[in-house]
């Protein structure tokens, strides 16, 4: 062993022979594909697979999206191919084939495209905010003071969660 080494060296391999299955040979249209494409068309679709056709030059990737949006993006294909084929530096890929699913359905096709958005921390009660402000109390700057006291109370209501918590 060499020591420590990075987790992305050690996956490398195993990922690559992942997207290739699906004929991804640039893994980062799978990896990448939010930075590609745009936030807005990485939300409401993905990349699914690309087919490389017997005798003629150039792929077609497949998109997963909504039935709704599907429309929307046939009239941004062209635009689409050329970000994708600026990925692989040539004209890897010659046609976007989109694929239609309903936002809810069979396992492989459930239209989930952007994650969902992490859990608002509840408001801490009163006893750890009194708590928070009693350790705060000594620090002279008053805008400092109240902010380490906000920061205090959320992370004693955090940690008496947590501590209530049956395991």
């Amino acid at each position: 062993m060499r020591g420590f080494e990075r987790t992305s060296g050690l996956l490398t391999q195993r990922v690559r022979r992942a997207t290739e299955s699906r004929g991804f040979s640039e893994t980062r249209v799978l990896t990448h594909w939010a930075e590609i494409v745009g936030q807005e068309i990485a939300a409401i679709a993905r990349p699914v697979s690309v087919n490389y056709g017997r005798g003629s030059f150039g792929a077609t990737l497949t998109v997963l999206t909504t039935g709704a949006n599907a429309p929307m993006l046939q009239m941004q294909e062209p635009r689409l191919r050329e970000k994708v084929n600026a990925v692989y530096g040539y004209a890897a890929i010659s046609r976007i084939r989109f694929t239609q699913t309903a936002p809810t359905g069979f396992a492989e096709g459930q239209a989930q495209f952007a994650p969902p958005p992490p859990p608002a921390p509840r408001a801490p009660n009163a006893a750890c905010r009194r708590r928070a402000e009693d350790l705060a109390g000594e620090v002279c700057d008053d805008s400092l003071r109240k902010a380490l006291a906000s920061l205090g109370a959320l992370v004693l209501n955090k940690s008496k969660r947590q501590s209530e918590t049956p395991e």
